[in-house]
């Protein structure tokens, strides 16, 4: 998410969502932390979303709760994604939707957006030129320079180098693949791998792939067209989508060819295929759920091959190569990255991140979409490219950029970080819980039950509970020592004893002995009765 403030004007770019990373134990999404936003709620004149992958539309249900009524612009396709979410999340009536084409100019107080497009792995994404008083910015948006996609529409350069005439502030552009030297593939480029994994498999084909991934959703449809197989769709986000997308036009299936997954698993091996969401590793999706045997309607057998249309984002590496690694033990055939060219990024490389530089020549150059080593190779990457090094901002979430008559000045960063998304809850999990489950997880709990009478003598020894700590059947006398220590520590406490120093002495005691018998420092609960 991307906010633009002019005097009481807001402005929002994308509502995002991100993959949890791997210490962020049992949360299942992280959110953009847009609470310093609503004391501004009042100023918050639009948002406009530039495509809709996850990671630009995940978080929107949420943003309409706190922003309600407030105008969301969105491409046709975009749109549509967007319904899908909020009518799910049971919010459809708290925002007013605007459909706006790709070329379309909107006017949202006093920023007058002129939108553009730029080729990306799905349809009817855009970039944007946003004049304001202060001068014209340009967002590059996801992007890359595809020549052959598959929906036929590249990105605009007219567009492009028509804004750089006109003198632009600033850039703000996707640093994904800044590492990348070269060119990105064209996504034409995996249709000779599917064809020839689909000529070869002599048994059920399942196709993973992102559930906004609509384009390579044709590409299968095309491939399953060309060697005469059935499709189903396995993931119920992912039959929403490819319903919207038929209704609207964006995916041609022909007829006869789409079957309900009750009845393509019924059908001879060799005439389905099976387009499922999961390749990310995420535990609920339908490909995680196969590799375990827990998906209630597919079991993968010998003679499946698997396709993993996706690269792993940064940070899901483990999970993803555990699946992987799981379906091949149940006889599937896996084709994934680098084993072959069954995904291309939708993201631009070196070579294109430079040539949109040269169109659109910015004074500042601020690079965004990417973790901070992408944005910093993309920053060497525009001084090799004649901007400043004083023009180039490098900046991390929550981070004021300031521009003034021609000027600009990086502003103090603004509080908040990540907001988890845990089940039903929605901010409720902060850093702190995070850490005591990395605790439990590292060294589990010991609970300790101590029961007085009313002049706080032991009623009967203490009673230790341990879960994930040690196993109780082969420690009976390390359980004894604890018992001992503890009712050894609260001997010397006075009569009249505080509960809470009961507690502690028990905390302290237990603390020494654990450590020093096990090297390991569990979590001690003191539970007083």
């Amino acid at each position: 998410m991307m906010m633009f403030e002019y005097d009481d004007a807001i402005l929002l770019i994308d509502a995002g969502v991100m993959f949890p990373e791997s210490d962020m134990l049992g949360v299942d999404a992280v959110i953009p932390d847009y609470n310093f936003l609503k004391d501004k709620r009042h100023k918050v004149r639009g948002i406009v979303i530039t495509h809709g992958h996850e990671d630009h539309t995940g978080a929107i249900h949420h943003v309409v709760r706190d922003f309600p009524n407030v105008p969301v612009y969105a491409t046709p396709l975009t749109r549509g994604l967007l319904e899908v979410k909020l009518r799910e999340a049971k919010v459809m009536d708290r925002v007013h939707l605007h459909t706006i084409k790709v070329g379309d100019e909107v006017r949202i107080g006093p920023f007058h957006i002129e939108t553009f497009r730029m080729c990306h792995s799905i349809p009817d994404n855009i970039g944007m030129g946003i004049n304001t008083p202060a001068g014209l910015v340009v967002l590059s948006g996801d992007f890359k320079f595809d020549h052959t996609p598959v929906d036929g529409k590249p990105s605009d350069f007219a567009k492009l180098a028509e804004l750089g005439g006109r003198g632009v502030l600033a850039l703000f552009a996707d640093s994904t693949n800044a590492e990348r030297a070269g060119s990105t593939p064209s996504e034409r480029e995996i249709e000779p791998t599917f064809e020839h994994i689909f000529r070869d498999a002599e048994g059920r084909i399942i196709v993973a792939t992102f559930a906004s991934l609509i384009s390579r959703v044709q590409q299968v449809v095309n491939v399953c067209e060309l060697y005469g197989r059935k499709l189903a769709i396995a993931g119920a986000s992912m039959s929403e989508n490819v319903k919207m997308a038929q209704k609207l036009g964006y995916l041609t299936i022909p007829p006869g060819m789409l079957v309900r997954l009750e009845d393509a698993i019924k059908m001879p091996p060799h005439e389905v295929a099976i387009v499922a969401t999961g390749t990310q590793g995420e535990p609920s999706a339908v490909l995680a759920r196969m590799s375990v045997g827990k998906h209630p309607l597919i079991n993968v057998m010998p003679g499946d091959t698997i396709i993993m249309s996706a690269h792993p984002i940064p940070g899901n590496e483990e999970y993803v190569h555990r699946v992987i690694n799981r379906l091949f033990q149940k006889g599937a055939e896996v084709f994934y990255d680098p084993v072959a060219k069954v995904h291309v990024s939708g993201h631009a490389s070196q070579e294109e991140q430079k040539l949109l530089i040269s169109l659109i020549r910015p004074k500042f150059f601020i690079p965004v979409h990417g973790e901070l080593r992408m944005l910093k190779a993309h920053a060497r990457l525009a001084r090799e490219m004649g901007i400043p090094a004083e023009n180039i901002f490098v900046v991390e979430n929550g981070t004021p950029i300031r521009f003034h008559n021609g000027k600009a000045e990086q502003l103090p960063r603004l509080p908040g970080g990540y907001v988890f998304v845990d089940g039903s809850g929605v901010g409720d999990v902060e850093r702190s819980v995070i850490r005591e489950r990395e605790a439990l997880a590292r060294d589990g709990f010991v609970v300790v039950v101590i029961r007085r009478d009313d002049h706080g003598k032991l009623l009967k020894p203490p009673e230790i509970i341990t879960r994930g700590f040690i196993y109780f059947k082969e420690t009976d006398a390390f359980m004894r020592a604890m018992v001992q220590t503890v009712s050894d520590a609260l001997h010397d406490l006075k009569p009249g004893a505080s509960e809470e120093a009961v507690k502690n002495r028990a905390i302290d005691a237990l603390n020494r002995l654990i450590y020093s018998e096990t090297r390991r420092k569990p979590m001690i609960i003191p539970i007083v009765a």
